[in-house]
C-alpha cells in the first residue's frame, strides 16, 4: 500500500468522525428541553406521610433547578403499586416521574401479581433516602439486648408476640427475617396502621416486640415504657447512637432499611434521566433540604441509576426468599 493511499484513507477517517461528532451535536442541540412543562411526581401514598413530606420537600428545588413546576400527585392504593403501575405505563419522556418507597419496588413483586415488570418497565435513576426500623420490647421483657431476647424467645418457643403494620409489610418482613437468622419462632400480630402497632407494644398485653420506626418509637424509649435493643441498618443511627445494630448483636450481615428514589418509565432517554439524576444530587447537598429531611427521619444515601437497579435486583431477591419461606399471603 502505498504512503499516498494510507494518507488519504486517514484523511478520509479524520472527516468521517468529525461528521458524525458534528452529527451527534446537531442531534443534541435538535433535541427539546427538557423538561418542556410541568413534570408530574407520582407517589403511592395520601398526603401527610414520610412519603409525601419527601416529595414536598424536593418538589420546589426541582422546579428551581430545572426550571419548570413538579406536582405532587398522591395515588394511594394498592401498597404503592398503583401509582408504579401509572409511571410504568407512563410515556417515556420524563413528564411523570415516580418517588418509590423500597417495598413497591422490591417486595411487592413476590406479594402480589402486578400489571408491570418492575425491572423492564421502569428505569431508576437515583436513591436519595434511607431509614432504619428500631427493634424495641416492652419495659417489663426480662431482656436487655438482641442477644438476651433471641436467649429468652428461644427458651419459650411461640410464647412471644410481635406485632406490624400490616402482612407483608417491612416491619413483618424485617422480623420474619431476623426470626431466621435467629433461629426463634414469634407470632405475629398485625395492626391497621403504625400507630395501634407502637400502642400494643408500649401497652404490653397483647405484644412484646416491634419493628418500628425511630421517629415514632424514640419518644416510648426515653421515657421508659418500651426498651430499644437495636437498629436494622448496617450502621448505627445518627438519632439514636447509643443503641447497636443487629449486625454488631451477633448477626452480622443483618441490614433492612426503608428507602425512597425516583424512577422514570423504561426508554427515557439518557439525557433526561441524567439530568434529573445530576438536579436531584444537587438538591440533597442543600443544607436546608438535608435538615428538613432529617426532621422527618430520614438519613440522605444517593446511589446512582446502575447502583440502584443493582439494589433493587438484590433485595428483592432477599425478599422473595423470606416470603417464600414464611409463607406470607396477602388474602
Amino acid at each position: 500500500m502505498s504512503v499516498h493511499s494510507s494518507l488519504s484513507k486517514a484523511t478520509a477517517f479524520l472527516i468521517a468522525i468529525t461528521a458524525f461528532n458534528s452529527f451527534g451535536t446537531a442531534l443534541a442541540a435538535a433535541a427539546p428541553a427538557y423538561p418542556g412543562r410541568p413534570v408530574r411526581l407520582v407517589l403511592g401514598f395520601p398526603p401527610g406521610g414520610t412519603s409525601d413530606t419527601l416529595g414536598r420537600i424536593i418538589a420546589p428545588k426541582l422546579h428551581e433547578a430545572l426550571g419548570h413546576p413538579w406536582v405532587v400527585d398522591n395515588r394511594p392504593g394498592a401498597a404503592g403499586n398503583a401509582a408504579v403501575g401509572i409511571v410504568a405505563n407512563a410515556t417515556p419522556d420524563g413528564q411523570t416521574v415516580l418517588l418509590a418507597l423500597s417495598t413497591a419496588l422490591t417486595v411487592s413483586p413476590t406479594l402480589y401479581k402486578l400489571s408491570f415488570n418492575v425491572e423492564k418497565d421502569l428505569q431508576p435513576v437515583i436513591v436519595m433516602t434511607f431509614a432504619p426500623y428500631l427493634f424495641v420490647t416492652h419495659s417489663s421483657l426480662k431482656a436487655n439486648s438482641v442477644k438476651e431476647f433471641v436467649d429468652l424467645a428461644k427458651a419459650q418457643p411461640g410464647k412471644l408476640n410481635y406485632a406490624s403494620v400490616g402482612v407483608g409489610s417491612p416491619h413483618h418482613l424485617a422480623a420474619e427475617l431476623f426470626m431466621a437468622r435467629a433461629g426463634i419462632n414469634m407470632v405475629h400480630v398485625p395492626y391497621k396502621g403504625g400507630g395501634p402497632a407502637s400502642a400494643a407494644v408500649v401497652g404490653g398485653n397483647e405484644v412484646q416486640a416491634l419493628f418500628g420506626s425511630l421517629p415514632s418509637l424514640l419518644p416510648h424509649v426515653k421515657t421508659g415504657r418500651i426498651k430499644a435493643l437495636g437498629v436494622t441498618g448496617s450502621a448505627r443511627s445518627a438519632v439514636a447512637p447509643g443503641v447497636p445494630t443487629i449486625a454488631e448483636s451477633g448477626f452480622p450481615g443483618y441490614d433492612v432499611t426503608s428507602w425512597h428514589g425516583l424512577l422514570v418509565p423504561a426508554r427515557t432517554p439518557e439525557r433526561i434521566v441524567k439530568t434529573i439524576y445530576v438536579a436531584t444530587l444537587k438538591i440533597l447537598e442543600m443544607p436546608d433540604v438535608r435538615q428538613a429531611i432529617q426532621r422527618v427521619g430520614l438519613e440522605i444515601e444517593t446511589k446512582d441509576p446502575k447502583q440502584f437497579a443493582a439494589r433493587i435486583k438484590a433485595e428483592a431477591a432477599v425478599w422473595a426468599n423470606v416470603i417464600k419461606s414464611a409463607n406470607i399471603r396477602i388474602d
